[in-house]
C-alpha cells in the first residue's frame, strides 16, 4: 500500500458535467457494438453477483508490477484458486516495481504490451491515447455489469467524467471506493506530550505550538524530521500540508487548480494557497522545528532518528506505524508510545482530500481485435469489481486463509499474517500465498476496505469519514495537439517549482522573491499553459453541458 495516496487521480471542486451513464453507453462506436466474433469463452447469461467462468479454457498476458516486499511466485494459491474459479490462466509479464513505469511505456511503444496492463494512475493513460494503443474502455462498459453497478449505487459518474478525453471517452478502467480512503497523516511520540501536559493536536496551527513546547524541551532535536523524500523531496509533507489549504501537491501534484468563485482554473504553484503552505513550512525550518534533511535524506535515516530520541513526528500510514515505527522503538525506548493522528486541519476546514478512485487498468487496442474480447471483459469485471472477486483478491480462500462469521467480520487463519494482525503466523498473506496483491487488490465497499484495519486504524478512518470530501473538478480534456504542446511545458514548470518551493522552505531564497518567482512561472508559459486548460474546461461545457 505504500506511496498510494500521492498516485491517486487528482479530484476537487466544482461545476459537475451530469453524463449519466445512459449517455456515456449511447455514444459507443459502432464497432463496439459489433461483437459477434469475439464472443469465444464468454458467458452468455453473465449479470450482477454472477460468477464468471470462461466456457473453455482461456489464458491472458498481464503486466505484472512486481513488488519487492512479496516478490512474484508461480506456486501461488492467488493463481490456481483464479484458474479454478474462472478458468482463465494469468500469464503474468513481470516487471520490477522500480522499472514499472519505463518497461510498460517501452511496451507499448513498441506494440508487444500484454492485453492487460494494470497499476496505472490517471493521468498516466493520457500518453497512450493519440497512439490508439489503448482501448477506449467507456466503449464497453454494458460488457462489465459490476463496474456499471457500482458506479450508479456509489453514484462515481463525476469521478469518471473526470477520466475524459477530449473525444468524450475514457481508456482507462479505475479502482473504485465506496468512500474516500484517507491513508497518509504525521505519527506523534504521545508519551512526549503526555511529559508535556500537552494535547494531540487538531490544525497545523496546534502543530506549532506543540514543536515550540518539544524543541524547548528538548533543544538537541528536530521535532518533527519526516521520510519520503526520494525521488520527490518533501512528497508526502507538502502533499498532506497542501491538502489542508486545498490544494494538491507534493505526492498529490496537480498543476491545474480549480477556482470555484472565478470558474476557471490557476496554476497550483502560482497561488496564494500555496506560498501559504511555503510560509508555514519556512516558519518550521527557520525555527528549527523541522528538520531540513526531511527534503533529502532516506526513509532509514529518518527512521533511525524517530528510534534514537533525535525526533519525535514523522509522516505515517499504518503500515509503517506498525511494520516500522514501533519495532524499531521497541528495540530503543521500550516506553515510547507512537500514534498516528487524524490529518491536521487548515484554512481549507475539515475535508478528507482522498480520492475514491484508484490505480486502474489500460487494455491494449489489440484486446479488441480477440476472438476472446468479451471473455476478458467479463473476467476484468470479475476479478475487480465484483464483490466476491474483490474479497478473493484481497483475502483469499475461505477456510484455507480466512473465516468469515455471521456479521461478515473476516478473520486471518491462526498460522497466516499480514500488516502484523498475527505476528506469529508462519506464513504470510502477500508472501506466501499471492493474496493483497495491488496487482489485484484494491478499493471496493467500506468495510471490505477496513477489513485489515486494527481497531486503532479504525479509529482514525471514523475521524477521517466523518469529515467533507472534497468535490470534484469539473473536466479539462485537451485535444492531442493541445496535449502535446502542454507537456512541453508541464515538465520544467513543475521542476522550477519543485527547485523554488525547496529553496523558500529552507531559507535558500527569501520570501521576498515571491512576485520574482511568480514572473519565472509566466516566463515558462504558466500563463500559456493554464490558458489550454481552461479552453479546454470552456470546449467541453458547450459540447457536454
Amino acid at each position: 500500500m505504500l506511496h498510494r495516496t500521492w498516485r491517486r487521480v487528482a479530484i476537487a471542486a466544482a461545476g459537475l458535467l451530469t453524463l449519466t451513464l445512459v449517455g456515456a453507453c449511447s455514444e459507443e462506436a459502432p464497432e463496439a457494438k459489433n461483437l459477434d466474433g469475439n464472443r469465444a469463452g464468454a458467458m452468455a447469461d453473465y449479470g450482477i453477483d454472477t460468477q464468471f467462468k470462461a466456457t473453455e479454457p482461456l489464458s491472458f498476458p498481464i503486466l505484472y508490477n512486481n513488488h519487492p516486499n512479496y516478490p512474484l511466485k508461480d506456486d501461488w494459491l492467488f493463481w490456481s484458486e483464479l484458474t479454478k474459479r474462472t478458468n482463465v490462466k494469468l500469464a503474468p509479464v513481470a516487471v520490477p516495481l522500480s522499472d514499472y513505469e519505463q518497461k510498460r511505456s517501452l511496451l507499448i511503444g513498441a506494440g508487444d504490451a500484454p492485453l492487460i496492463i494494470p497499476k496505472t494512475y490517471h493521468p498516466q493513460e493520457n500518453a497512450f491515447v493519440s497512439s490508439g494503443a489503448i482501448l477506449p474502455v467507456s466503449d464497453y462498459l454494458d460488457l462489465m455489469p459490476h463496474l456499471k453497478d457500482k458506479i450508479a449505487k456509489w453514484n462515481l459518474q463525476p469521478e469518471f467524467d473526470t477520466l475524459r478525453q477530449s473525444d468524450g471517452k475514457f481508456y482507462l478502467l479505475p479502482g473504485l471506493h465506496e468512500k474516500p480512503w484517507a491513508e497518509y497523516s504525521i505519527a506523534m511520540r504521545t508519551d512526549i506530550l503526555q511529559q508535556l501536559n500537552l494535547q494531540i493536536p487538531k490544525t497545523w496551527d496546534e502543530l506549532y505550538t506543540v514543536l515550540k513546547a518539544m524543541k524547548a524541551r528538548y533543544p538537541d532535536t528536530y521535532p518533527y524530521s519526516d521520510r519520503w523524500s526520494k525521488p520527490n523531496p518533501g512528497g508526502e509533507l507538502l502533499s498532506i500540508v497542501g491538502a489542508a489549504h486545498g490544494l494538491r501537491t507534493g505526492w498529490s501534484w496537480n498543476p491545474a487548480t480549480w477556482d470555484p468563485a472565478a470558474k476557471k482554473f490557476v496554476y497550483t504553484g502560482a497561488t496564494e494557497q500555496y506560498k501559504q503552505v511555503i510560509v508555514y513550512l519556512n516558519k518550521l525550518v527557520a525555527e528549527k522545528l523541522l528538520d531540513p534533511e526531511s527534503f533529502t535524506q532516506t526513509d532509514d535515516q529518518a527512521r533511525q532518528k524517530l528510534a534514537n530520541g533525535k525526533s519525535f513526528v514523522i509522516g505515517s500510514n499504518a503500515q509503517t506505524l506498525i511494520n516500522d515505527y514501533r519495532p524499531d522503538l521497541a528495540k530503543t525506548q521500550p516506553n515510547a508510545k507512537l500514534t498516528k493522528i487524524p490529518l491536521l486541519v487548515g484554512p481549507a476546514g475539515e475535508i478528507n482530500p482522498a480520492s475514491r478512485l484508484e490505480n486502474g487498468i489500460m487494455i491494449s487496442k489489440k484486446a479488441r481485435d480477440s476472438k476472446n474480447f468479451v471473455a476478458l471483459m467479463q473476467f476484468i469485471d470479475w476479478v475487480y469489481y465484483s464483490d466476491a472477486g474483490q474479497e478473493f483478491a484481497k483475502w483469499g480462500v475461505e477456510g484455507t486463509t480466512f473465516t468469515k462469521d455471521a456479521a461478515g467480520k473476516y478473520t486471518l487463519n491462526p498460522d497466516v499474517d499480514m500488516i502484523g494482525l498475527n505476528p506469529k503466523g508462519s506464513k504470510h498473506l502477500q508472501k506466501d500465498f499471492g493474496f493483497g496483491n495491488g496487482v489485484f487488490s484494491y478499493g471496493g465497499k467500506l468495510d471490505l476496505v477496513q477489513s485489515f484495519f486494527s481497531p486503532e486504524e479504525m479509529e482514525f478512518q471514523k475521524v477521517m469519514n466523518a469529515r467533507t470530501p472534497l468535490p470534484v473538478d469539473p473536466p479539462a480534456p485537451l485535444t492531442d495537439e493541445e496535449r502535446e504542446q502542454a507537456s512541453l511545458w508541464e515538465t520544467p514548470l513543475k521542476d522550477h517549482v519543485v527547485q523554488n518551493t525547496l529553496k523558500f522552505i529552507l531559507g535558500q531564497r527569501p520570501l521576498t522573491e515571491w512576485d520574482a518567482y511568480l514572473g519565472e512561472l509566466k516566463a515558462k508559459n504558466s500563463e500559456q499553459y493554464i490558458g489550454l486548460v481552461n479552453k479546454a474546461y470552456e470546449r467541453f461545457q458547450k459540447d457536454n453541458g
